[in-house]
């Protein structure tokens, strides 16, 4: 019986899950939050009913109620950060919230089911992250002078990431993370962040082509650095969110070109240079036939997705951990395995929708600085979704990324809610008086 009703909610969850992401997107059909709020309340109820869903099923197939205890948790958690962001910040954007709260539900349930322990682990870090993501709308909207320390988000960044080139530890090859008190931080997460910021300050302060120069040659600092400590998947990032921050900056199609053809170019040297570049290369191109090899990881993430079918497999009936690293960089294919097709496409959605709502914001925003760093950060999140189901999918090769907000990784929770809220406290510094449309949310 407990297998028959685990067996019959996996439908459910996709149905529901479904209806949450016609909400993101219908959203998008009225032109205040007041307007929204009926929305915003079937979304909630949606979300509570896949997290319930899941953890109902973990429960039925392993026959262990801590569990309950630890669902419970899970549950005050997600509701405290709906009504204490509602709360403290009444004119706040509620999709963000709802979506951030989604995809943390969505990252619980598959890390409980994956690994109880890293579960455990992660749910402490969102803690963490979640209070000191209350904290940022409200400095972001008091601490006026943040677009004069242009030149320091340089500074810091690249020297942050020249520490972890010098003295961080070896992973899988590349030098990107060090070790404190038994977490692993990775310092490129929170720098992507600062290099926003200084982008956006230089930009801010001049567009002419000296001013550009100037900022390619500090952009191309950090990207090297980065590879120099192997760390290719990060430098793609820096480089694709400073190329778009120009060209939107600027909506010089040469510089957009220019661009292109560098990455193209680096990706070439990269390619003659990096053993491990090459070995994702060829395992993408052919993982069939390296199937015990270069190309296992890819092999087995499409196992998993195309065992899955439409609507999963059902929560522990598949075989999601044979896959390497399944917890960080190919979570997407365990939930295709276990909770269907649908489902993911219905992620993938959901993703885009914060992405489009992020965007929207940027428009709207009249200051140039903070107009640029919620472009940058739009890019930087939505880049990083397209990087992590890109490579699980292998329609490009592996970069070795987390999918944000649900992959397993502190670092990368950490940095994602402080993303979210800083779009937050930019919605609020416009909805409060940042430009003409400070009425409309469009």
């Amino acid at each position: 019986m407990a297998h028959v009703i685990s067996d019959l909610s996996k439908y459910a969850i996709v149905i529901v899950m479904a209806i949450y992401t016609y909400e993101c997107f219908a959203v998008f059909r009225y032109g205040n939050e007041d307007d929204r709020n009926g929305i915003y309340t079937r979304q909630i109820i949606c979300m509570f009913l896949v997290h319930f869903m899941g953890y109902a099923a973990i429960c039925l197939e392993t026959s262990d109620i801590t569990y309950i205890f630890f669902y419970g948790f899970q549950q005050i958690t997600l509701f405290a950060t709906i009504a204490l962001f509602r709360t403290l910040y009444r004119e706040a954007n509620r999709l963000i919230i709802n979506n951030m709260c989604m995809l943390l539900a969505t990252s619980f349930v598959m890390l409980t089911r994956l690994s109880y322990e890293k579960s455990i682990k992660q749910f402490k870090i969102v803690i963490a992250s979640l209070i000191i993501g209350l904290l940022i709308p409200y400095f972001v909207k008091k601490l006026k002078f943040l677009k004069q320390l242009t030149w320091v988000y340089g500074l810091a960044g690249a020297g942050a990431l020249l520490v972890v080139m010098i003295l961080g530890a070896v992973t899988n090859g590349s030098k990107i993370s060090y070790s404190l008190f038994g977490y692993t931080f990775q310092p490129s997460e929170f720098v992507k962040i600062i290099f926003v910021f200084f982008i956006a300050g230089l930009l801010t302060a001049s567009k002419d082509l000296m001013q550009i120069i100037i900022a390619s040659g500090a952009a191309g600092i950090h990207v090297i650095i980065l590879v120099i400590s192997k760390d290719l998947g990060s430098a793609l990032i820096f480089f694709v969110v400073y190329v778009g921050m120009v060209f939107i900056a600027t909506r010089n199609y040469l510089y957009l070109f220019l661009g292109i053809g560098g990455g193209a170019a680096a990706a070439f040297v990269a390619y003659h240079l990096f053993g491990h570049v090459r070995n994702r290369v060829i395992g993408w191109q052919d993982p069939f036939t390296y199937v015990d090899s270069l190309g296992y990881q890819v092999s087995q993430s499409l196992f998993a997705i195309g065992t899955g079918g439409w609507f999963g497999m059902g929560i522990y009936q598949g075989d999601p951990t044979s896959i390497p690293y399944v917890e960080a960089d190919f979570i997407f294919s365990a939930i295709a395995e276990e909770m269907g097709v649908i489902f993911s496409l219905c992620l993938i959605l959901v993703c885009i929708s914060c992405f489009l709502m992020f965007m929207n914001i940027s428009m709207k925003i009249h200051q140039e600085f903070y107009r640029y760093i919620a472009v940058g950060l739009s890019i930087t999140y939505i880049f990083q979704v397209f990087l992590t189901i890109g490579g699980g999918t292998r329609f490009i090769p592996l970069t070795g990324v987390t999918l944000p907000l649900v992959s397993y990784g502190g670092s990368s929770v950490l940095t994602t809610i402080i993303m979210f809220s800083i779009i937050q406290g930019l919605y609020t510094i416009r909805s409060k008086g940042g430009g003409k449309d400070e009425k409309k949310e469009g």
